[in-house]
């Protein structure tokens, strides 16, 4: 087979599949781990908010309080959509689809799902691929 990658593999591998779920179930709860922790930090900064009166452009703490709240509503909606990529992944996984570039088709090496369990694509395509 000439298009073969050097990292093909068994993936139906019982081996293979129980250290991916268990890389995927070890992000995914740390991602929720994190997205809790963020909820609670953003709920107190709005509460912190709603016991003084704020005037952003009269109040000098009013421009960083502002910036915290939506840095950390950024880092929230950045943690929720990491669990939707690792649930995704998970899926693909019980499909038997997990680690197969979708763009190429070919294997993704295991370094890479080793540092990024949710990949979807193999480096060469990651690589090609307009940055969003």
């Amino acid at each position: 087979m000439a298009d073969a990658s050097p990292h093909d593999r068994d993936e139906r591998d019982p081996s293979v599949l129980a250290r991916a779920r268990a890389r995927l179930a070890a992000d995914r709860a740390d991602t929720l781990a994190r997205t809790a922790a963020l909820g609670r930090d953003f709920a107190g900064i709005v509460a912190a908010n709603a016991l003084i009166a704020v005037d952003d452009e009269h109040d000098p703490e009013g421009a960083s309080t502002a910036f915290e709240r939506a840095h950390v509503a950024a880092l929230l909606v950045q943690a929720r959509e990491h669990l939707e990529e690792l649930d995704r992944a998970l899926r693909r996984l019980e499909r038997g689809a997990y680690g197969r570039c979708e763009s190429c088709g070919r294997t993704i090496p295991p370094e890479r799902l080793e540092i990024r369990p949710a990949a979807t694509t193999c480096v060469h395509c990651a690589r090609s691929a307009p940055r969003r």
